[in-house]
């Protein structure tokens, strides 16, 4: 317990300053719900232009959307920002001399980092698309509560592991910071990837069914539509576990590699600033 203390420290210190940033939070929110209204205007425009049978029903789809504005902070589309400050200064050679493990010094951070900006706007458009749509009228447009109990057990889980996925993410962007000096181009090339593959723009079951094992068994999927298809009861049981427990592994993988990798970089550090 000692050995871990200073990680939950820092992980409480990081989350209570993100915290005070509440005028960031409000104005997120207002764009999350100006895109997410765009966004389900396109499925209500796609599902009264088709017969054909859908790997979603219109419900479902808009919960899908509304879900993903609700936690749109948690995806890895940039290092974090204290970090690739620290590399531009040649700070980043102060952290050398902590006596804390460095990758889980930062991981912690980036924990902190993401849940603190994500927390307030998913509160905010929760109870904007759960109880003021359906006041202005748009009832089919709201977002709909779990299908089950057990979906919202699942889906509780499911974000926890979602969360830890997605700083391990966070972290190899952080390592490319430290390797390049410079965030600009590794926050460049994950952008699409982040969002194309965890299903943020189209959701992962619209795409060709010959894909969707590959779809499902990439780590990106674990974002955004493997929780979110949990939620609404599109995934349950054994599947929904399966699910989970694949998110699990690939955080478990993705911590392994960067913790060595960014040991390896620290090693061979090159600061530049001063």
């Amino acid at each position: 317990m000692t050995s871990v203390r200073p990680y939950l420290t820092v992980f409480r210190m990081r989350f209570v300053l993100m915290l005070q940033y509440r005028a960031a939070a409000l104005a997120g929110f207002g764009t999350q719900c100006w895109w997410g209204f765009i966004k389900v205007m396109v499925f209500a425009a796609f599902f009264r232009s088709t017969t054909a049978h859908q790997p979603m029903n219109f419900a479902e789809a808009v919960t899908y959307v509304w879900l993903g504005q609700a936690f749109l902070a948690l995806l890895p589309w940039l290092s974090d920002p204290d970090i690739a400050q620290m590399v531009a200064s040649g700070n980043v050679a102060y952290e050398r001399l902590r006596p804390l493990d460095t990758y889980f010094y930062w991981y912690a951070r980036a924990m902190a980092w993401m849940i603190a900006r994500a927390l307030p706007r998913a509160l905010m458009m929760f109870a904007f698309a759960c109880l003021i749509v359906p006041l202005l009228g748009m009832g089919d447009w709201r977002l709909r509560l779990p299908a089950t109990p057990e979906s919202a057990a699942l889906f509780i889980g499911a974000m926890a592991v979602t969360v830890m996925l997605s700083s391990a993410m966070v972290m190899f962007l952080n390592l490319g910071c430290v390797i390049t000096l410079s965030e600009r181009g590794v926050n460049s090339l994950v952008v699409p990837f982040v969002l194309g593959l965890s299903g943020s723009i189209v959701p992962l079951p619209f795409f060709p069914n010959w894909l969707q094992p590959l779809l499902f068994a990439q780590p990106f999927a674990g974002l955004v539509d493997i929780p979110y298809r949990i939620y609404f009861g599109g995934l349950t049981g054994g599947i929904a576990i399966a699910g989970i427990a694949q998110m699990l592994a690939w955080t478990i993988v993705l911590g392994f590699v960067g913790h060595r990798s960014l040991r390896t970089a620290m090693n061979r550090l090159q600061v530049q600033g001063g």
